[in-house]
């Protein structure tokens, strides 16, 4: 059974950083090591009008 694991905010710079250079989310999850799902995730709960900010954590 695997368990849940939060992002860790060096993730979270990591695909803040690897978004400004343009990559998909399949491409970043491959990067960052997580299912392209959690990137969609991440990127829905923490996307305001300026865009994905990676210290928003609700």
């Amino acid at each position: 059974m695997r368990y849940y694991t939060q992002l860790t905010q060096a993730e979270r710079y990591g695909i803040y950083s690897l978004l400004k250079i343009s990559l998909t989310q399949s491409k970043i999850a491959k990067v960052i090591g997580v299912h392209k799902s959690t990137i969609s995730r991440e990127l829905k709960r923490n996307t305001g009008k300026g865009g994905y900010c990676p210290q928003y954590q609700f």
